[in-house]
């Protein structure tokens, strides 16, 4: 039996967001800086052609530094099929992109002709247009750490408000830990940057206190997914709903299958892999499997798999779980037992490593939809009373 594929770990990637344990004193964090503007042959992106549902499907792949707010939405709209290219398409411009973008956005004008809502309309299309712009070096967004939908509000958010598209962090504080909870609070990641730098100059003991322990928590969970938030994520997403995920500054196009979670595959170096279309995302480390357009795990013809290296053997065994439960599906045409197996069996990891660190008794433990406060499949509610910006 051949190993099956597995996706290489990121958590080294030099690429990913990284807190800074020691914050520079001074003014408050201001807006990261943007991508520089691609050159011209980066303007061109290779389509990947799968059978989704039956049906040929473009996908964009991208290059090393391409465009992924842009490329998550479009394959989005391509997946629902509320994009078209022509069948024998194999390049596409960015310029392309935005057509289609820009024409999916049109057809969102309500059928209602009341004067307001085409007002209102109007200045959305207006606010989008002078966002589109953004989408090809990168959009501001700051998470808050209270819900894998709470962001705070930017002008950017209105593209994903107007075409319906989720969108999804898993950087959530652990309600199992009451001084984070208290230390985070419901600040987002700038407020909390410039919370630390504060509470580090302050004379007060207890403050300072707290600033250490919200820079714990980002040092401790600096790969931007914690179980908690994993949970959550699982839980919120809707069985069958295409998503755009957040983290580490990459947008991902995200889907839930039978109750697993799956990003797609758009690196441009598997653009002759038709088995390798998923990406499962069920370890907060980043290690994962690679799965065909049927979320079946991929396998290498004659070799062994490329194997990441294990961190840890108890988030081996979760994720040797996993994969067991996926060949038993592909195997044995059952569906997979319950998502919350496995992430009953990460939230036990998480108790253990809680029960070391702390000798008191740790509070209850809360299913990921209780633990939220929300029910699974809640549509997201979005505020718009702030504008910060960016997650450095």
């Amino acid at each position: 039996m051949t190993a099956p594929i597995h996706a290489p770990s990121r958590r080294n990637d030099p690429s990913m967001t990284q807190y800074n344990p020691q914050p520079p004193l001074g003014p408050p964090p201001g807006p990261a800086p943007r991508a520089q503007p691609q050159s011209r042959d980066e303007d061109f992106y290779c389509v990947k052609w799968i059978t989704w549902k039956g049906e040929r499907t473009p996908v964009v792949t991208q290059s090393e530094n391409g465009p992924c707010p842009l490329l998550a939405i479009i394959n989005i709209l391509l997946l629902q099929w509320k994009v078209k290219l022509p069948p024998q398409k194999e390049v596409i411009t960015a310029e392309e992109l935005m057509a289609h973008l820009g024409n999916c956005i049109l057809a969102t004008q309500p059928r209602d002709t009341s004067e307001g809502l085409q007002l209102n309309f109007q200045q959305n299309i207006s606010d989008t247009m002078t966002v589109l712009p953004k989408l090809s070096t990168g959009l501001d967004v700051n998470v808050r750490f209270t819900g894998v939908s709470d962001f705070e509000y930017t002008p950017e958010c209105i593209v994903f408000d107007l075409l319906n598209i989720p969108l999804y962090h898993g950087w959530l504080v652990d309600p199992q830990i009451p001084e984070q909870v208290q230390a985070v609070g419901k600040l987002s990641y700038n407020q909390l940057v410039e919370k630390i730098i504060t509470c580090k100059q302050a004379s007060d003991s207890s403050l300072v206190s707290e600033g250490l322990v919200a820079e714990q928590f980002l040092e401790a969970t600096a790969s931007q997914l914690t179980f908690h938030g994993l949970c959550e994520l699982t839980a919120r997403a809707r069985e069958g709903e295409l998503g755009v995920f957040f983290r580490n500054n990459h947008f991902s196009t995200m889907i839930k299958h039978k109750g697993h979670l799956y990003l797609l595959v758009t690196d441009q170096g598997f653009l002759h892999e038709e088995g390798v279309v998923w990406e499962s995302l069920h370890s907060v480390d980043g290690d994962s499997c690679f799965c065909d357009t049927e979320f079946h795990l991929s396998h290498a013809p004659g070799k062994d798999g490329a194997t990441a290296a294990t961190p840890d053997p108890r988030l081996q065994q979760v994720d040797q779980d996993y994969m067991v439960a996926l060949s038993l599906q592909q195997g044995q045409g059952q569906d997979p037992p319950s998502v919350l197996s496995d992430l009953e069996l990460a939230r036990q990891l998480q108790q253990e490593e809680y029960q070391q660190h702390h000798p008191h008794p740790a509070p209850p433990q809360l299913l990921p939809a209780q633990a939220g406060g929300r029910p699974a499949g809640e549509r997201r509610q979005r505020q718009r009373p702030d504008l910060d910006c960016t997650l450095l």
